[in-house]
């Protein structure tokens, strides 16, 4: 196979089960060989491209996505509203201590009417102000991209991957060039998502064992794996690099071990290395390996 400049060769399972595939060593070209074991991106190792900020930074992971501004944009006017609010309590609670330290002890009696009054149209003033705003701001986001699933079915560029999660990895399913989920050019790989840049990406989720949690940081993107269900996602990579895909859902022992590698690449690499992992996984096919032949027919919302 011919590499991608700067990228590691996939770890192919092909359509396919994990040992009948895999991609040639580090450093070395050519062909992988039948029949050698393939291993799953080591889950202790650091990420391919270190992260833009530092794990001890307060803000929020990088933003990848091209759609991910406005979940940002969202927080941060939740942020500034909480950071008024306490401003006023702690300037407020300040100048009570400073203005009745001396004053004398009374029994409390509720208050009068028009005070109860006042702190209750205060306190749903303040609710209404901040959770309004992020009722209306997450509406809208679930309104417009999360939930709109006629952006990806409308784009005949969207690529669609079906993900399997088990204790503890993650397999995702690509139709090879046929288009079609569950014929022989199927490609599988193990921990090793790649898509296009710029192009809707469709992911539909289940899990064969436990509850996990599919989770890419740096797309704003959350979404739970139920055994006996297929729960479907979209989101869309606003340039090239690499990043990480994460469990977030406590699922056994190992949990801390169940993460990936999200690559986007430019849609014309991502073409040439879907081309040459379709050929590889034909060659690989065994209609008699049940295990690796995992799958559903694309459910359309």
């Amino acid at each position: 196979m011919k590499p991608v400049p700067g990228l590691p060769l996939p770890v192919l399972l092909a359509s396919v089960s994990a040992p009948s595939v895999s991609a040639a060593p580090p450093g070395t070209s050519g062909p992988a060989q039948p029949g050698a074991s393939t291993a799953p991106p080591d889950a202790q190792a650091p990420l391919a491209v270190a992260p833009v900020r530092g794990a001890w930074t307060l803000s929020l992971p990088e933003n990848a996505s091209a759609h991910g501004g406005r979940i940002d944009a969202l927080l941060a006017s939740s942020h500034r509203f909480e950071f008024a609010l306490a401003v006023v309590m702690f300037g407020w609670l300040l100048v009570a201590v400073v203005r009745f330290r001396n004053a004398r002890r009374v029994s409390p009696d509720g208050g009068t009417r028009r005070s109860r009054a006042w702190v209750l149209g205060l306190a749903l003033g303040v609710f209404g102000v901040v959770d309004g705003t992020l009722f209306l701001g997450s509406e809208s986001y679930l309104r417009d991209v999360l939930w709109n699933f006629r952006v990806p079915a409308e784009d005949p560029r969207t690529v669609r991957i079906e993900i399997n999660a088990h204790q503890w990895s993650w397999e995702a399913r690509y139709a090879g060039q046929d288009g079609t989920f569950g014929t022989k050019d199927d490609v599988v790989t193990w921990n090793d998502l790649r898509v296009p840049a710029g192009v809707p990406v469709w992911v539909q989720l289940v899990s064969t064992d436990v509850v996990h949690g599919f989770s890419l940081p740096a797309f704003r993107v959350k979404l739970d794996a139920i055994p006996g269900r297929v729960n479907q996602t979209w989101f869309q990579a606003a340039r090239e690099g690499a990043w990480e895909a994460a469990c977030y859902q406590h699922c056994g022992t190992s949990h801390y071990r169940m993460r990936g590698i999200l690559t986007a690449l430019s849609p014309e690499a991502y073409a040439s290395w879907l081309h040459e992992a379709g050929r590889q996984a034909v060659q690989a096919y065994d209609p008699d390996d049940a295990a690796a032949h995992w799958g559903w027919a694309w459910r359309t919302p």
